[in-house]
């Protein structure tokens, strides 16, 4: 089995080995920054953690979210509607910090960090407080720049591995991961659905073939009971779609953050 061997405890590594010498599995929700506004999504950052999350993904908005379904689609065009970009974002995370060490995920498209640039993202992220980086469209064979850049500053990158990726590919992938590896549930787009596919819990066996990394399964899990199905045999259950349309559907800030908190503790069992 293969991980990245790094120089530092990441603040995710050890909420992953927190939950391990505990016998508990993870819980993962993804928000979109700027959905509704920046301030809300700061408020939803230090409720999700107070509601029990592992690790926090937090969505940078794009274009073009080609590997979205419609519900974060929607989500990017409202956040966009606001004037800021990466660096208003990890303010934000920044001002975080302040009541919460839960670790935060950057969850982006490639485009947003190469216009902020590859090493001022490493060092202002590391600056306030992000944890890592996943970016859903950044394939192993061209990482190498930005995966440096983030090891540099003591950030993790996160991979994307799917039911489709071979045995081939999940061990490249393995070589250069760190932190844990996202296992997306079903080949398509993101989105909740009324069951989760039998190919996540074969292709989370896969990766374990060769890496020892914490396996985390999303796309699609929406339900308290999709959660605990993927805790059988993940280490921790990713939620966004249900979460975004929580936000989606609320009519005021603070209906937004009481109602984001009052399903994460109920995806948990909290």
């Amino acid at each position: 089995m293969s991980s990245v061997v790094s120089p530092f405890l990441s603040r995710i590594s050890t909420a992953f080995a927190s939950l391990k010498s505990d016998g508990r599995k993870g819980f993962i929700p993804f928000i979109t920054a700027g959905d509704p506004d920046l301030t809300t999504t700061g408020r939803l950052l230090i409720e999700l953690a107070h509601a029990g999350a592992t690790v926090i993904e937090l969505g940078i908005p794009f274009t073009d979210p080609m590997a979205d379904g419609p519900v974060i689609q929607r989500a990017s065009e409202r956040a966009l509607r606001h004037p800021f970009g990466v660096g208003e974002v990890l303010e934000l995370v920044a001002a975080a910090r302040r009541e919460t060490d839960v670790p935060v995920i950057l969850f982006s498209y490639l485009n947003p960090l190469l216009q902020f640039g590859f090493e001022n993202l490493g060092r202002e992220a590391k600056r306030a407080g992000v944890d890592g980086v996943l970016i859903t469209d950044l394939i192993p064979e061209e990482a190498a720049e930005i995966k440096t850049t983030l090891q540099a500053h003591g950030l993790d990158l996160i991979y994307l591995v799917a039911p489709t990726s071979t045995d081939e590919r999940l061990k490249l992938i393995a070589l250069g991961a760190s932190g844990f590896i996202y296992a997306v549930s079903r080949a398509g787009v993101t989105g909740a659905r009324e069951q989760m596919s039998a190919e996540a819990e074969s292709l989370v066996n896969r990766v374990r073939n060769f890496s020892d990394l914490p396996v985390a399964v999303g796309f699609g899990i929406s339900r308290p009971e999709h959660v605990r199905d993927v805790w059988r045999y993940a280490d921790a259950a990713v939620v966004g779609s249900a979460i975004v349309k929580v936000i989606e559907e609320s009519n005021s800030p603070a209906e937004v953050t009481q109602g984001v908190a009052a399903l994460a503790r109920e995806l948990v069992g909290g």
